[in-house]
């Protein structure tokens, strides 16, 4: 079902008969996840560039999600005994497509801290168990992306030259004091170049070990968290990062900073 994504590189795992579910009662929903990811891409620069906020990445694929019907959902639990509400609960989800009254939820979890990963399996457990959901979606950080992070940064720092921090604002990187500390003593201790040093430790600081990557992912629901809700896991690959952008790409950015300033009313303009 999904070979194509496997092709690229995507990770792909289907667990409780999530992929007879899909394949018997909801094929219409794995074309459109399917299609919808091998559209996905990410320039190396929204990678070292990106800030606070959610990331551009992720906010192009919820607007491609929605564009297909996959909607916020919330939704209400409620409990009775008698016409006595006992208990009730609300569950959101980021995206929720409806196939002849089936839910099937999705979850994107780009660079979140790791415990979201157990939030988004406990909900899809109680809602599932609720007759709410059929099946839930998780898509974050693959196992190639994760391993090539490093490798990644060290090449765009190679391609663009950069050989200092200071060289790295163009593509909004603000680096706090403590992160320009770090990566001097690292240089000094470790006896490496700026690029090194700055690769090995960018990618700690924003991409570590314990946010939300395939491993972290893989190590909940194998010791059953989530179950027994069918499960579609998809990682996202280093192949959607590209590489190919212009060298003009500063001015790119300054001209969406131009745009952002114009359209908040707090800056008067």
């Amino acid at each position: 079902m999904f070979d194509k994504l496997e092709a690229r590189g995507f990770d792909v795992l289907c667990l409780s008969h999530a992929k007879a579910i899909l394949s018997t009662d909801f094929p219409a929903a794995g074309d459109e996840l399917q299609d919808t990811l091998l559209a996905a891409s990410i320039p190396i620069e929204e990678i070292i560039g990106g800030g606070g906020g959610e990331a551009k990445l992720t906010q192009r694929l919820r607007r491609a999600f929605a564009e297909k019907g996959w909607r916020k959902t919330k939704f209400e639990v409620e409990k009775h005994v008698n016409k006595i509400r006992l208990q009730s609960q609300s569950h959101e989800v980021d995206h929720v497509r409806s196939f002849e009254g089936r839910n099937v939820a999705l979850e994107i979890e780009w660079n979140n801290k790791d415990p979201f990963y157990d939030r988004d399996l406990e909900n899809y457990k109680r809602l599932h168990a609720d007759g709410a959901i059929s099946l839930g979606v998780i898509v974050t950080r693959g196992r190639s992306l994760q391993d090539d992070m490093r490798a990644m940064v060290r090449r765009f720092l190679d391609i663009r030259g950069v050989d200092a921090l200071e060289a790295l604002q163009d593509w909004r990187y603000r680096p706090t004091d403590r992160q320009q500390a770090a990566v001097k003593a690292h240089i000094q201790k470790r006896g490496i170049s700026f690029r090194e040093a700055f690769a090995d430790l960018f990618v700690s600081d924003k991409f570590g070990e314990s946010t939300t990557h395939w491993r972290k992912l893989e190590e909940r629901v194998r010791r059953g968290v989530g179950n027994p809700c069918p499960l579609l896991l998809i990682g996202l690959p280093s192949s959607i990062v590209t590489f190919d952008e212009t060298a003009a790409l500063p001015e790119m950015v300054a001209n969406e900073l131009v745009i952002e300033m114009m359209s908040d009313p707090a800056n008067g303009v």
